[in-house]
């Protein structure tokens, strides 16, 4: 018998790593081993997986043996240490999937969304299979789904973002329950110019302002021609996914006082005319998509009610200004799941019927 393959999660103690080990104790058990790596801060503590309290071993310069006889390795670590440590992974005999922006818009390391391009997967020069950023996943099994039924043409995009998407994910998180704290009880905070900002202070954490009742329209690191980087990843990101280079995409992103799950209001023109009874038939039939729309009876997603779920959610479907070629709709996801932790488990549980 063939023994199943060793599994390594890389940044078993971050917030997108502990996601995953809860997911491993509940899919299917493909795995053989599965060891826990972090940096050499985290190293040493222990986290479980499968109900086991395992041992985080060091990721550093003189321990590179610990990826030695891994057959796939999952990188929920930022980009510099995905950066370093991918290839070592890769030379040892393992197949990478990284959740980092560090390979996404390398051409010889493919981006896949496995409900929209699972097929992108099996050709991998650099034995690196890169994962979208959150907002992007968040939105794109509802728009991959329309474009295989009526082609789109042209996206329309604004993300309101949740505090855990922002820096190592728990930073924002801290941050933000931080800053509820201080304004919490005051009922004068918000009516006067300056007053939040003056209330949090030095507290505002990885974020350019104070988020507790705020909402902040920048997100990222400055890009080109007053984009954010954060902007121009979903545009590039969603354009490789769904194979169109040229996809005309205006995407905001803004950061909002949620602590998980991102929403994404969509404006999207198809290439051929698009009723709201079809579009809902697609959605409702699309794997990874859940839709809820009846806004009359109060059924709409809300970060509040999908974050701990694994499917993006889809309702306030309508025809866009009686443009027949034209929808608006409104999307959720639980930036920790399908937004990093899922997508990347999918991938590795699609790569290892190849190793």
């Amino acid at each position: 018998m063939t023994p199943k393959p060793t599994l390594a999660v890389v940044g078993a103690t971050g917030a997108v790593g502990s996601v995953m080990l809860q997911m491993l104790t509940h899919h299917a058990d493909v795995w053989g081993e599965i060891r826990l790596l972090d940096t050499p801060g985290a190293a040493g503590s222990k986290a479980a997986v499968r109900g086991v309290e395992c041992e985080v071993l060091a990721l550093d310069e003189d321990s590179e043996e610990s990826l030695d006889g891994v057959d796939l390795a999952l990188f929920l670590v930022p980009e510099e240490v995905a950066a370093r440590w991918a290839p070592v992974a890769v030379a040892k005999g393992a197949v990478v999937v990284d959740t980092s922006a560090a390979f996404r818009g390398d051409p010889d390391v493919p981006l896949v969304v496995p409900e929209v391009n699972a097929h992108a997967a099996r050709v991998r020069p650099r034995g690196i299979v890169a994962s979208p950023g959150c907002t992007t996943l968040a939105l794109i099994a509802a728009v991959g789904a329309l474009h295989a039924e009526f082609g789109v043409a042209e996206l329309v995009v604004t993300a309101q973002q949740a505090a855990s998407g922002a820096g190592a994910g728990q930073a924002g998180v801290d941050a933000l329950r931080a800053q509820l704290g201080l304004v919490a009880g005051d009922g004068e905070l918000g009516t006067q110019p300056g007053d939040v900002r003056r209330a949090v202070g030095e507290n505002s954490g990885p974020f350019p302002g104070p988020l507790a009742l705020n909402v902040l329209p920048w997100s990222g690191t400055a890009g080109e021609d007053g984009a954010s980087s954060e902007e121009e990843r979903v545009r590039d990101e969603t354009r490789r996914v769904l194979g169109l280079p040229g996809l005309r995409i205006a995407a905001t992103c803004l950061r909002v006082p949620v602590v998980s799950g991102h929403s994404v209001s969509v404006h999207a023109r198809f290439e051929h005319p698009v009723t709201v009874g079809r579009a809902h038939e697609v959605l409702a039939t699309s794997p990874g998509v859940v839709l809820y729309d009846d806004p009359a009876a109060g059924d709409f997603p809300t970060p509040a009610d999908v974050v701990g779920t694994d499917p993006a959610w889809v309702g306030r479907v309508r025809r866009s200004m009686d443009d027949e070629r034209a929808l608006d709709f409104f999307v959720c996801a639980d930036n920790l799941r399908k937004g990093a932790a899922l997508n990347a488990l999918q991938i590795a549980e699609s790569v290892v019927t190849d190793l």
